[in-house]
C-alpha cells in the first residue's frame, strides 16, 4: 500500500508540474485540428504572443503576490489606470520614456497603498484590493473626464505591440514580448536567487513561522504589493500601446485571467507555491482559448462561459493539490 501510495505521488508531482504544458499542448492542437487554415499561420503566432503580453506581464507580478499568500482584486483597474497616466502625460507634452515611467510609477503606488492598509490595518487583502480596485477605476475615470484620452501625439510607445513591419522581421516578435520574456527572468531570478525571494515564498507558506524566524513580514507585503502593481502598471502601457489611447474602462475583469494564469500555471491561492514558467504557460493558455474562439466565429458570450470554466478548474485543481499535500 505504501509503495503504491509513493508511486501515486510521484505522478500527482509530474502532472503537478508538467500538466500545465500538457493542457497548453493540447488546446492548441484541438484549435489546429478545427481551423487549420488559420490558426496554424505565422500571423496568427505572433498575434497570439502579442496578446498573451497584457496578462502576461501582469500575471508576473501576480505570481509574487500570490506567493507570498495575497491577492490583489485591482489588477485590472491599475492597468487602466496606468494607460490613462500615460496618455495624459504625453498630451501634456512629456517625452515618451516620461510617460511610461509615469505609468508605471502610477500603478506602483497603488500597491504600496494596498501593502500598507494589509499589513497597517489589518485587513485582509480580499477586502482591501476590492475597494482600491473601484477607487482607482473611479480615479481613472475622473482624471479622463469618463471619456478616451487621445494623446494627438507621435511617439515609440504604439510600436511596442505594434506587428512588425519588414524592417523589424529580425527580432521574430513584437518589443512587447520580448519586454515579457525580460521581465519573467528577472522575476524568476529575484525569486530564486535572492533573499527577498526566499522570504516571499516563506511568508507565503507559513507567515508566524517567517516572523519568528526574522523575517520583516510586513515589509515583504509592502514590498510584493508594489512589485505586483508595478507590473500591472507596465500591463497598462502595454495596453495603451495596443490601443494607442487612455481608456479608463478597459480590462474589467482582467483580474480574473491574471489570477487564472497564476492557478493554471501551478499557483495556489494558499500561498507558497508558484512558478514563474507556469504563469507564462498559464497566460498563453487563456490567450490560445480566446484566438481559438475568435477562429471558430463563436459569439463572446461562449468565450466568457469557457473562461469561467477554466477559472473554477484552476481553482478546484489548486484545492486537489493542497489536499494532497496535507
Amino acid at each position: 500500500m505504501e509503495r503504491t501510495l509513493r508511486r501515486g505521488d510521484f505522478w500527482f508531482e509530474v502532472w503537478n508540474r508538467l500538466g500545465p504544458v500538457a493542457a497548453l499542448a493540447a488546446v492548441f492542437a484541438i484549435f489546429a485540428f478545427k481551423v487549420p487554415e488559420s490558426f496554424l499561420t505565422l500571423t496568427n503566432m505572433e498575434t497570439i504572443a502579442r496578446q498573451t503580453t497584457i496578462v502576461g506581464i501582469a500575471a508576473l507580478g501576480m505570481t509574487v503576490v500570490i506567493l507570498a499568500g495575497g491577492i490583489d482584486l485591482s489588477a485590472g483597474s491599475i492597468v487602466a489606470f496606468s494607460s490613462v497616466v500615460v496618455a495624459t502625460a504625453l498630451r501634456a507634452g512629456r517625452p515618451a520614456w516620461e510617460a511610461v515611467a509615469a505609468g508605471i510609477g502610477a500603478g506602483m503606488i497603488c500597491g504600496i497603498v494596498n501593502g500598507l492598509l494589509i499589513t497597517r490595518l489589518k485587513v485582509v487583502p480580499f477586502i482591501v484590493t476590492l475597494g482600491m480596485m473601484l477607487v482607482v477605476r473611479g480615479a481613472a475615470k475622473g482624471i479622463a473626464a469618463e471619456q478616451k484620452v487621445d494623446p494627438n501625439v507621435t511617439s515609440w510607445i504604439p510600436a511596442l505591440t505594434a506587428s512588425l513591419d519588414p524592417e523589424r522581421k529580425w527580432m521574430l516578435v513584437p518589443p512587447a514580448v520580448w519586454v515579457m520574456v525580460a521581465l519573467a527572468v528577472v522575476t524568476a531570478c529575484i525569486l530564486r536567487y535572492t533573499r527577498f525571494g526566499r522570504h516571499v515564498v516563506a511568508v507565503g507558506s507559513n507567515e508566524h513561522t517567517a516572523r519568528l524566524c526574522g523575517v520583516r513580514v510586513d515589509r515583504v507585503k509592502v514590498a510584493v504589493y508594489a512589485m505586483g502593481a508595478a507590473c500591472a502598471g507596465l500591463a497598462g502601457v502595454m495596453q495603451f500601446s495596443r490601443l494607442t489611447v487612455g481608456d479608463p474602462t478597459v480590462a474589467i475583469g482582467l483580474e480574473l485571467d491574471v489570477i487564472a494564469a497564476v492557478v493554471i500555471g501551478g499557483g495556489s491561492l494558499s500561498g507558497g507555491e508558484g512558478s514563474v514558467l507556469g504563469t507564462l504557460v498559464g497566460a498563453l493558455i487563456m490567450t490560445v482559448i480566446e484566438a481559438g474562439c475568435s477562429h471558430l466565429d463563436l459569439r463572446n458570450w461562449i468565450q466568457e462561459i469557457v473562461t469561467g470554466c477554466i477559472i473554477v478548474l484552476a481553482v478546484a485543481v489548486d484545492r486537489l493539490r493542497q489536499r494532497r499535500n496535507c
